[in-house]
């Protein structure tokens, strides 16, 4: 791996390419437009590097010694949502659908300009900038709730949710203190309309006050207020 002086201010981008000219050239590049760059060229190195190092921003080649990009690509979105760009000569349809499926946010193919690329990190950069911005400015805020992604995470720890229990976190963290009746929240849970009993809510309140606790068993998320409803009583979640 090449490791070069950084602004500590800099965006990390993390370039993953097994060509060692392409790979430096890239790195070049990139530090020219005032990025802190780093290199792997092996994909068994990259999973431990992004656990230890999280980046700003991959280049992510497809073809890898060890285990390849696509696999990487996978695993990553597993624990995190670092913008992904993935880098190959191959230009089959199907190669690129099943790149942006799995969770690459872009794709670039040999040969290309350097220029380019480091044009698509700039912007896909000042794409997610003001949501970082918001999550740093809610480091207070221990709930977060990514509407875009359809996630939740509690204190940096991702909630794994169902549709349904997500919606009911949002509807209940988003207004801390208010009583929510059932068939409020039942409103809230589906945009099927199917037909479903008061039950149901009870059902997934559950699940989702277990979720929860498991991350954090000392505070009190969701309070039961008889023959009303249910109320949030943790920090209001900030969306973003």
């Amino acid at each position: 791996m090449t490791e070069l002086p950084i602004d500590d201010n800099a965006p990390r981008v993390l370039v993953v390419e097994d060509e060692p000219k392409l790979g430096q050239l890239l790195i070049d590049y990139l530090r020219a437009a005032s990025y802190a760059p780093s290199l792997l060229a092996h994909g068994d190195e990259v999973l431990p590097y992004v656990h230890q190092t999280p980046p700003d921003l991959i280049l992510l080649d497809l073809m890898l010694p060890g285990t390849d990009g696509l696999t990487l690509c996978r695993e990553i979105r597993r624990f995190s949502d670092v913008p992904i760009i993935m880098v190959t000569a191959k230009i089959e349809e199907i190669d690129r659908l099943l790149g942006l499926e799995i969770g690459a946010d872009d794709y670039i193919c040999k040969p290309f300009s350097p220029r380019e690329v480091v044009a698509r990190v700039k912007t896909i950069l000042r794409r997610v900038q003001p949501k970082r911005d918001a999550l740093n400015a809610s480091d207070n805020q221990p709930l977060i709730i990514d509407e875009g992604r359809f996630q939740a995470s509690w204190r940096g720890q991702v909630l794994d949710l169902t549709p349904a229990e997500f919606r009911l976190l949002k509807t209940l963290a988003t207004e801390p203190g208010k009583v929510f009746s059932r068939e409020q929240l039942l409103n809230h849970l589906y945009d099927d309309y199917r037909v479903v009993t008061d039950r149901t809510i009870d059902s997934h309140i559950k699940n989702l006050r277990r979720k929860l606790e498991a991350q954090d068993a000392e505070q009190a998320f969701i309070r039961a207020v008889y023959g009303v409803g249910y109320r949030w009583e943790a920090e209001a979640g900030q969306v973003v």
